[in-house]
């Protein structure tokens, strides 16, 4: 079995042999949950330079939710919707196996760089998206990568808008909070 930090790295190499060793541990659920924990925070620490302690907040939040929904689509997606006929994967499995597919997002925790900070979150985001179609394609037994790409898309772009309308929406309110106040 290897190291945490191990499977950390071997989830960002996009290695298939970490994500089969991760789905098939069931002890590794905390791990995984680790891995989405620090990624939120990551995204988090990485906006302070142009959100402040509240967008700290705000950004770890609102990753970590994202990154719920993301999961829960991509698992009805994935196993009701979209399976093939070797699919046979139980939520544990797919959680653990995607919780450590969003081990590149702890690169945003340079957000805060100077004229880096887009280039590093849309680094981030797509490559979470890459990991996530490997994630998938082995806890989901596919054989097909191209049906891995499409049930990752699909919730990639369900957790693109949820991230993209709390922003938003919590943009409007402090607007209003503004005038009218």
């Amino acid at each position: 079995m290897s190291s945490f930090g191990a499977r950390l790295l071997g989830a960002a190499r996009l290695d298939a042999a970490t994500y089969e060793e991760v789905e098939a541990d069931r002890s590794a659920n905390l791990q995984a949950m680790t891995v989405v924990l620090l990624a939120s925070l990551a995204a988090g620490i990485g906006s302070i330079r142009t959100d402040g302690v509240s967008g700290l907040v705000f950004h770890a939040v609102t990753a970590l939710v994202a990154w719920g929904v993301w999961a829960a689509v991509t698992y009805f997606l994935g196993v009701h919707l979209l399976p093939e006929p070797e699919t046979r994967a139980d939520v544990g499995e797919l959680l653990r196996t995607i919780g450590f597919s969003s081990s590149p997002g702890l690169l945003r925790v340079l957000g805060n760089l100077p004229l880096l900070s887009l280039p590093i979150s849309l680094l981030a985001e797509a490559w979470m998206l890459v990991a996530m179609v490997v994630a998938v394609r082995q806890a989901l037994d596919y054989r097909s990568t191209l049906r891995a790409v499409a049930v990752c898309l699909i919730g990639f772009l369900v957790y693109m808008a949820l991230t993209r309308g709390l922003m938003l929406i919590l943009f409007v309110l402090g607007a209003l909070g503004t005038v009218l106040f």
